[in-house]
């Protein structure tokens, strides 16, 4: 697991990419998945706030919030764009963060109301991917989103990526044949 500023050093057109679609309306928007107590999976909105160095996110009291205490395991996906199917994909484990001065600087940053019970999470990054769609989600006379671009990172000391070239966790469920740590590119037929 890295952080985001270790993500960003080690894949900074990756993570530009990754920030540009969490970001394009302006204040973050993903959806957070998370493992619940029986191992099912949770899925909720969130406005995760990424800063030079780090990604996190603000979440109340809720069952996402306990899922993260309990398991930090989580998953996050950008919202859809209104004219592409791009796609922004993060994935690790989220550690609680209690500095009160790095809670508060994040708080104004993330407009964080001071009344509400928020807890801060920093999310930690295991894999990375971004989808580029060569056109439009919806082009008239024309089927699908066209082809996709997939750029795919796993962190250098991934445990699921050693001793094999091939991740099996990887999310694109395709094998991969580089270095963890190294971005990787997998062009799909349309």
């Amino acid at each position: 697991m890295v952080t985001w500023a270790e993500f960003a050093e080690a894949a900074p057109e990756l993570a530009e990419a990754i920030r540009d679609l969490v970001h394009q309306f302006g204040q973050g928007f993903g959806f957070l998945a998370t493992v619940r107590r029986d191992g099912g999976p949770r899925v909720h909105p969130v406005s995760p706030v990424i800063t030079d160095d780090g990604l996190f996110c603000f979440l109340i009291d809720s069952p996402k919030r306990l899922d993260l205490e309990r398991d930090g395991r989580y998953a996050l996906h950008s919202f859809p764009a209104d004219d592409r199917d791009d796609e922004a994909y993060l994935a690790g484990h989220a550690i609680p963060v209690r500095d009160r001065g790095r809670l508060a600087r994040l708080a104004q940053l993330g407009r964080a109301a001071g009344t509400v019970d928020w807890h801060l999470f920093e999310f930690l990054i295991d894999a990375a991917m971004v989808g580029r769609r060569d056109r439009p989600a919806v082009t008239p006379g024309r089927p699908g989103a066209g082809s996709a671009h997939i750029t795919v990172w796993r962190a250098p000391n991934d445990p699921t990526a050693s001793g094999s070239p091939t991740a099996p966790c990887s999310p694109t469920g395709l094998d991969r044949t580089t270095a963890p740590g190294a971005p990787f590119t997998i062009m799909e037929a349309p």
